[in-house]
């Protein structure tokens, strides 16, 4: 009986120098039945040439072959409408997105797909995760600590059928807005041991760029009469989100 198929969404930007450690992750999966879709969001660093590599990869591995490598190029429109245009492009019955600097364990995907079967429930299976030294931990699904705070990773495989798609007027904290819009929705995820993946450290990370140690955030800066600019960009979003969410 043939797996269901796992569309891997991969927006990327700017990150040749991590597409090919994260596309080799992907076809190093030990679920065979994926196909890998890239949208190239108007790169002009070489992500043209890396992608022009891998779309000849014939993927054989013992009896499983036909890997589909989609290529989309499209004019840079930001993570989200990248996201979602994978989405539209996809046809699997599951879908994850892979951010570019993002490199997968190889039981990843069979990981998460064995605890979507196993929690018929749930409609997203997601993990604890590095970006670089620093592990942040998985936290089993808590709806009241999700309207708290997001502690679930971009990268989580959903179910198509309960996916919402991104918001493309949300430019931060994009992962937590669809989680709980995911959750008002009455869908829940369920939260696999172990961590799952890497973020590469790079200078193009997007979680380099804007993450900083938990303590940052409490800090009462406004006192100080000055706000750090990855702080006052965090209480902007936050409150986009708040407002919308009604948090």
């Amino acid at each position: 009986m043939t797996e269901p198929l796992i569309s891997v969404i991969i927006p990327t930007y700017q990150h040749a120098a991590t597409l090919p450690k994260c596309l080799d992750s992907v076809l190093a999966q030990t679920y065979f039945n994926i196909e890998i879709i890239v949208v190239n969001d108007g790169s002009t660093d070489n992500t043209s040439e890396v992608l022009e590599k891998y779309s000849k990869w014939s993927g054989v591995r013992g009896q499983w072959s036909g890997i589909e490598i989609k290529i989309i190029n499209q004019e840079n429109q930001g993570a989200n409408p990248a996201r979602n245009r994978g989405l539209a492009e996809s046809k699997g019955e599951f879908v994850i997105f892979c951010d570019a600097d993002v490199i997968m364990n190889s039981d990843m995907l069979e990981r998460m797909k064995r605890a979507l079967d196993e929690n018929p429930d749930a409609s997203y299976a997601y993990s604890a995760f590095k970006f670089g030294w620093k592990k942040f931990k998985g936290i089993p699904f808590d709806a009241q600590l999700l309207r708290k705070q997001n502690y679930i990773h971009t990268g989580s495989l959903v179910r198509r059928k309960d996916f919402p798609g991104f918001d493309e007027h949300i430019l931060r904290l994009q992962d937590w807005d669809v989680w709980l819009t995911m959750l008002e929705q009455g869908n829940i995820g369920v939260l696999v041991d172990g961590v799952l993946c890497k973020v590469l450290v790079s200078g193009r990370s997007r979680i380099g760029s804007s993450w900083l140690p938990s303590y940052m955030y409490r800090v009462p800066w406004h006192k100080f009469g000055v706000v750090p600019e990855k702080i006052r960009k965090y209480e902007q979003a936050r409150k986009i989100i708040n407002n919308k969410h009604k948090l």
